[in-house]
């Protein structure tokens, strides 16, 4: 889960290195636009819909915290 999390974000955004990142939305690295896109892409690649009262900046602010919201949406790991 955490290959296919990093190989969406480095889809969405390719500049930047997530994985020396502790927090991608507070450090610059993903906007609410690209948490759109990366709902979209989570949605099609677990065959899931996220729920919209989940996405909020914080669900997406790293890896752990996108897997979480993944497993809880019904995403099986």
């Amino acid at each position: 889960m955490k290959t296919t999390i990093h190989n969406l974000l480095s889809e969405i955004r390719p500049e930047f290195d997530f994985s020396q990142s502790s927090n991608f939305v507070a450090e610059g690295l993903l906007d609410s636009f690209d948490i759109v896109q990366l709902v979209t892409a989570l949605d099609e690649a677990y065959n899931i819909s996220i729920d919209g009262v989940d996405i909020l900046p914080e669900n997406f602010s790293n890896v752990e915290s996108i897997k979480a919201t993944l497993i809880k949406n019904g995403a099986t790991t």
